[in-house]
């Protein structure tokens, strides 16, 4: 399996997280964006985004697109909410090109996922409201719902028989980095804000995406 793309997309997520920690703000517009367009890169090097691993270029994409608009000079949040939310769904779709397997096991990680989502929304709701913001309750709200089910999905790997044990934990991992990145971000916006808020939000966003299409690329490809 060729790495050395896999390594560029590392060691530009290494200088993301470096610039923004010491405010270089140029080369955090750079290398954020070039973080995903390097693993976009080796993923089509890998699969040439054929067949069903072409949702998982399309999640790309589209979190490509919601890094931009959360990177522009006045920040488009709820554009930035709605490119993710369509990442999160193509996740969804190329996670689950067979339908779950319904048993103790899956049931037990799906209400695990849905109390924490759950736990997770009322502060943030609660805040919200509290600062007058209701017009982010909905959007917030069907996003909690939509990045829960894609969490959902790629634990669940963990319990399919035809996925091995290297890809479904990847997956898991990569699903729970980003479910954590979200939460980051949701919880130093709406409700408080959190130490090193930056370099939190992105090392596990860009470690997540990687996590996912590693996995991905180990379960459809080799």
């Amino acid at each position: 399996m060729p790495t050395i793309l896999l390594w560029v997309t590392l060691i530009i997520a290494v200088i993301n997280w470096i610039s923004i920690s010491i405010h270089l703000k140029t080369c955090n517009y750079i290398s954020k964006p070039a973080t995903i367009i390097a693993l976009m890169a080796w993923l089509w090097q890998v699969s040439g985004f054929q067949g069903h691993r072409i949702w998982f270029a399309i999640a790309l994409f589209f979190s490509l697109i919601g890094d931009i608009f959360l990177m522009l000079p006045k920040e488009r949040f709820l554009y930035g909410l709605l490119a993710f939310m369509l990442g999160h769904l193509a996740y969804i779709i190329g996670l689950n090109n067979t339908p779950p397997p319904i048993n103790l096991a899956s049931l037990s990680i799906s209400l695990i996922v849905i109390f924490t989502g759950v736990a997770i929304y009322r502060v943030i709701s609660s805040s919200l409201r509290e600062k007058n913001l209701r017009k982010h309750e909905k959007p917030v709200l069907v996003y909690t719902i939509v990045i829960s089910i894609m969490l959902i999905s790629a634990l669940l790997t963990l319990v399919r028989g035809e996925w091995n044990a290297y890809s479904s934990l990847l997956v898991s991992f990569g699903a729970i980095l980003f479910f954590l990145s979200d939460t980051f971000i949701a919880w130093h916006k709406f409700v408080t804000p959190l130490k090193w808020r930056n370099i939190r939000v992105r090392s596990t966003y860009h470690l997540g995406q990687i996590g996912l299409i590693i996995g991905a690329v180990l379960h459809f490809v080799y």
